[in-house]
């Protein structure tokens, strides 16, 4: 920035203030009238389906800590531990808080705009002036030290509000930052926790599974010994053994699956291959929540990504105000003092003492067309922040409400499951007693066991869909279903 360095004589400082006036009516010349942002944020409550019963009373607001630690309602120690351990160890977790770490150094340097800029040197130099130089002699052609040692200090007079909304937009992106890393830990826990319910599926599946390869071999082992005995034919037993393979090989495929899903959660947890001491446990045993009747969208402002996505447009527009304050004036203020000498040993004496003070002032008088594209772009940039905020309200709005008609048809579907479950078990509980008896046939009892192992299998997996639901629906509203 050009400096001009102003006499202090009342003559001069009239010259100085008609300058900085003169200054301040030319700024006038480069406008902004008409450019701005066009984009409008959205309400949620205006972009929710229609369809979803998801518009209650609005939600209190909720503090921070309702956020914090949502899995641990599911009630498994287990869980709690593999979650905490994923946000400890997880190379996302460390990179989203480095750039929090960023953001806010950036914030620290915009604020040091709003201080005045102080600076001390101190430098000598021997060298040789020129015979034809502007010095006359005895310096021109001759060799001397010259000593230099002053301070000198800047202050910019932030008229027009730029170094505050510089310092507004640092804060909007350190807020976006902190936001980004919540939201990378929602998603983390998140991941960890379907992870973690989908190994407990497979495995109840796979236990399943092979209590039902075990049942079908015994039935085929009967059906060889009524063939040995001439009670059944060789059809008969074609038609009991038809179905082995496929058993088995579904048996194979859940061993497979089992391995594959405890290795993606002992990635996401910091550890390299399986989890040794993992103890699969029952789904039943997990904590459900009901499905709520009705979640106030309000709670949409929990989620880090939103939070995040508003934070950009605030500092956006800030962003905007930067731009407007350069069609502006800048006068800075300029002092020095300190001492200057030809020769080393002169620094020290009487009369080399220098100083100076004066305004510096900048003049966009022929720039406007660059300040005006500026802001322009700046301008767009809002816009498409709003409209990407927007957008992410309305993706959300539909994943809670998506959720929330999962849950609701998951319960219904659990309680015919349970009915199905119970007229199997009922009879299965007949076959045993007319096979006890000496009324019924093995090949009876095991059919029907067949039929009770099947409805086990169907409530297991509604029973993990559930779960999964839950889950995703605390992601999608950032946590916090507790009083809903």
């Amino acid at each position: 920035m050009p400096v001009r360095h102003f006499s202090t004589t009342p003559k001069a400082g009239y010259r100085s203030a008609a300058l900085i006036a003169l200054a301040l009516s030319l700024g006038g010349c480069a406008n902004f009238a008409g450019i701005g942002p066009k984009a409008r944020m959205a309400d949620p409550q205006a972009m929710a389906p229609r369809s979803a019963t998801i518009l209650a009373t609005p939600a209190p607001t909720a503090p921070a800590q309702a956020q914090a630690a949502w899995w641990t309602r599911f009630g498994d120690t287990q869980l709690d531990a593999l979650v905490q351990q994923a946000l400890q160890t997880h190379p996302n977790m460390r990179l989203a808080q480095a750039r929090v770490a960023r953001a806010q150094a950036l914030t620290e340097a915009a604020g040091s705009s709003e201080t005045p800029n102080v600076n001390a040197s101190v430098d000598g130099t021997r060298q040789r002036f020129s015979a034809n130089g502007i010095y006359p002699p005895p310096l021109a052609g001759g060799v001397y030290e010259t000593a230099n040692a002053q301070v000198t200090a800047t202050y910019e007079f932030d008229l027009f509000g730029k170094n505050r909304a510089a310092l507004d937009v640092a804060l909007g992106l350190t807020r976006a930052a902190q936001a980004d890393a919540q939201a990378a830990e929602l998603l983390l826990a998140t991941q960890v926790t379907r992870g973690y319910f989908n190994v407990l599926r497979l495995t109840e599946l796979q236990s399943l599974a092979q209590r039902n390869l075990d049942q079908r071999e015994q039935l085929v082992a009967l059906v060889q010994s009524r063939l040995a005995a001439g009670l059944d034919s060789p059809s008969e037993l074609r038609n009991s053994e038809s179905s082995l393979p496929e058993l088995r090989q579904y048996a194979e495929s859940l061993r497979e699956q089992v391995a594959l899903a405890r290795n993606a959660l002992a990635a996401l947890t910091g550890q390299a291959l399986d989890l040794p001491d993992l103890k699969p446990g029952k789904l039943t045993a997990i904590v459900g929540q009901p499905a709520p009747q009705a979640l106030p969208l309000d709670l949409l402002a929990n989620r880090p990504d939103v939070a995040a996505a508003r934070a950009r447009v605030e500092a956006g527009l800030s962003e905007v105000e930067v731009a407007k304050a350069q069609f502006y004036p800048n006068i800075n203020l300029v002092a020095f003092a300190g001492f200057n000498s030809l020769g080393f040993g002169n620094i020290s004496k009487a009369g080399s003492e220098q100083w100076g003070v004066g305004p510096a002032v900048r003049l966009p008088i022929f720039d406007g067309d660059r300040l005006r594209a500026q802001l322009k772009g700046k301008s767009a940039d809002v816009d498409m922040a709003i409209e990407s905020y927007n957008a992410l309200v309305l993706e959300a709005a539909r994943e809670v409400a998506d959720q929330v008609a999962t849950l609701q048809s998951l319960e219904r579907q659990r309680q015919e499951q349970r009915s199905g479950q119970a007229s199997a078990q009922g009879l299965y509980d007949i076959a045993a007693q007319r096979f006890a008896a000496g009324l019924g046939s093995r090949a009876s009892l095991l059919n029907a066991q067949f039929a009770v192992l099947n409805q086990e299998r169907i409530g297991v997996e509604l029973a993990a869909r559930a779960l999964d639901a839950q889950t995703q629906l605390l992601r999608a509203t950032g946590g916090d279903i507790a009083a809903h």
